[in-house]
């Protein structure tokens, strides 16, 4: 008999919508913790702080003062532009 372990996928919140998701479903934004720069982590795998958001536009346009409340700083325009052209690629 063969033993067969199934790896549990992790979940994440968007905070857009609320609906938790597979991690690898969602976009996660980090603030980096030494300058407190805002990136957008393909990878999943960065240190900071993070949050996640679907691969939507009505998440995205929720999304923008939670982000930068959950955050705890002030996001730019240019990371809100970056992750509205990931996620029009995406859906195209």
């Amino acid at each position: 008999m063969q033993n067969t372990v199934r790896k549990k996928i992790p979940e994440r919140k968007c905070i857009g919508c609320g609906e938790k998701k597979a991690k690898n479903e969602l976009i996660r934004i980090v603030r980096l913790p030494d300058d407190g720069g805002i990136e957008i982590d393909r990878t999943g795998k960065k240190s900071g702080r993070g949050a996640y958001i679907c691969r939507s536009k009505a998440c995205l346009k929720k999304a923008r003062r939670r982000l930068e409340a959950s955050l705890l700083c002030a996001i730019p325009d240019d990371i809100f532009d970056k992750l509205a052209l990931e996620i029009e690629r995406e859906q195209t």
